[in-house]
């Protein structure tokens, strides 16, 4: 599934869409990738002479992939409707570097949904090897 699958259901856009393609897809969890291009502007200045991806570009790709796998359980679910947005972030755990080049296993599991707020948890491997995990919320917007 690539970006326009991605796209007809979330909002974000290049060039802050940080998902290239989904892996899997079911009602409880979603892999996905995305590979960092070597030239990536931000990491212009984010360590010039040792370029890393921010954390936060990587806490974004995961929830990136638990809004896509909200999104599609609500296509399941006519009577709501809304955005996916994120309204908290739990332990966030930063364990490996992540360069421009990288290709990255980004994954999001759904923890528990109470009325409109769902809790997932979701992780950025790389090379087999977790770099980033984090919780997050996300609620609904219209």
């Amino acid at each position: 599934m690539d970006q326009k699958f991605i796209m007809e259901r979330i909002p974000h856009r290049p060039p802050f869409l940080w998902l290239d393609r989904v892996l899997e897809l079911s009602t409880e969890a979603i892999r996905a990738e995305t590979e960092f291009p070597l030239d990536l502007t931000l990491c212009q200045g984010h360590y010039p002479n040792y370029p890393l991806l921010p954390g936060v570009i990587l806490c974004e790709a995961i929830f990136q992939a638990g809004a896509v796998l909200i999104s599609e359980r609500l296509i399941e679910q006519p009577q709501a409707q809304g955005v996916p947005v994120l309204t908290r972030i739990f332990a966030a755990k930063f364990k490996r570097e992540v360069r421009p080049g990288d290709r990255v296993d980004i994954r999001a599991n759904l923890k528990e949904v109470l009325g409109s707020v769902w809790f997932l948890k979701g992780s950025v491997q790389l090379g087999g090897k977790t770099a980033v995990q984090v919780e997050f919320a996300c609620t609904l917007k219209i």
